[in-house]
């Protein structure tokens, strides 16, 4: 039907020059506006196919590239579809702060890196040396004292959060516009506990070993262990040892210190301890209980020692370096010495100088207890040094002059 319209319009073109009547005229004029239309719309028509047609193209090529890269990834091996074994070995070689990050990346993960064993290790290679039984059970009461005041507050705060829903519903049903801007006291609350996840492990990890560490490890937690040479090596602490709370500052990399009160002295503290003055306590007696002695029948010339010794009664204990040395009775000859079979034992202090009232003191091996008086102070119980490495620290740490 177009085409029989077109020629006819064409034969009416072509047959211009022959005599028409006035009629024709007004035909032609009509039928030359129709044809430009056509022709315009026919133009339009292919140039929306082309398009259409190069969109078409456009759109599988893309889909085509992307089923290849959703193909790619598939093809990628995720870490949690790693055999059970090679993904524990992956998390014991990453370092405490990498394993506490990966734990925010899915339920599995965090289930994983929170784990004991895995956080045991880490506590072991830092902080092994400085701290022992009493840190870990200073630390689960402390934990338990945090979810205790914890648990108070959840519950002080219910009426609150209750009163805060009941005022915004009467709000919400008086005021005709939106309160969509108005945070209740419950959501500020909410926003904070979320915030304060990101930093700190949930109460549900409280007793965890990886709680314990970022405690230390931040300097959130006092922590009880014994410092050598107290006060910064004061000539009155030289060669001992003494109880204290640590914390550890992560800026400087040493300890805050604050040691038991001597009597009516006020709390003494020490900053920027490094870590070569600190160990853990080797033994579980507390600063002012006397150490039951049990090393006593096994003692002989030329042992290494450590024994108990505070200023008076209200003092607490330290722990002092010395040796075993020989009767007055004996020449000092090892093959003829007979010290190991007497009932007393001399203990001396090599790094006073002879003649001082410090140098050594005698005591019994059977019925050993307290010993000492007002004067020279009071000398507690004994323990053999056995390790090689704490002989060896104390050692190092032999003043550079003869004490008086």
């Amino acid at each position: 039907m177009l085409l029989y319209f077109f020629i006819t319009c064409l034969s009416l073109l072509f047959f211009k020059s022959l005599p028409l009547p006035p009629w024709a005229f007004e035909l032609r004029v009509l039928f030359s506006s129709k044809i430009k239309s056509l022709v315009s719309i026919g133009f339009l028509s292919q140039t929306q196919s082309s398009r259409s047609m190069s969109l078409s193209i456009g759109i599988g090529s893309r889909t085509t590239s992307n089923t290849k890269h959703d193909h790619e990834i598939k093809q990628q091996v995720c870490l949690l579809d790693l055999p059970e074994l090679a993904l524990e070995r992956i998390l014991e070689r990453l370092p405490a702060e990498s394993l506490f990050r990966i734990r925010g990346v899915c339920t599995s993960l965090r289930e994983r890196c929170v784990s004991d064993h895995l956080w045991e290790n880490h506590m072991k290679q830092k902080w092994g040396r400085v701290i022992g039984p009493a840190t870990y059970k200073e630390w689960q009461w402390h934990s338990m004292a945090n979810q205790k005041q914890s648990l108070n507050l959840n519950q002080l705060a219910k009426p609150q959060k209750a009163a805060d829903k009941g005022l915004m519903k009467i709000l919400s049903l008086s005021l005709s516009w939106p309160l969509s801007w108005i945070r209740s006291s419950s959501d500020r609350d909410e926003f904070v506990k979320r915030r304060r996840m990101t930093c700190f492990p949930s109460p549900q990890y409280e007793n965890s070993v990886m709680s314990c560490y970022l405690a230390l490890v931040t300097g959130r937690f006092w922590f009880p262990a014994q410092v050598y040479n107290r006060e910064n090596g004061h000539v009155g602490f030289v060669l001992s040892c003494y109880d204290a709370e640590l914390c550890y500052d992560p800026r400087s990399d040493t300890f805050q210190a604050r040691y038991p009160p001597h009597g009516r002295r006020a709390v003494a503290t020490e900053n920027c301890v490094p870590w070569e003055r600190l160990r853990a306590p080797h033994v579980d007696t507390l600063p002012h209980v006397l150490h039951i002695s049990d090393c006593l029948n096994d003692l002989r010339p030329g042992d290494h020692i450590e024994i108990q010794w505070r200023r008076n009664k209200e003092f607490p204990y330290g722990w002092w370096y010395g040796v075993v040395g020989h009767l007055e009775s004996c020449d000092d000859n090892e093959t003829y010495c007979l010290c190991h079979n007497s009932d007393n034992v001399v203990l001396e202090f090599n790094q006073y100088a002879r003649g001082s009232r410090w140098r050594c003191i005698t005591i019994s091996r059977k019925n050993h207890r307290e010993e000492g008086d007002e004067a020279d102070g009071f000398y507690g119980g004994i323990r053999k040094l056995q390790i090689k490495e704490e002989i060896s620290i104390w050692k190092q740490l032999w003043p550079t002059q003869v004490l008086e």
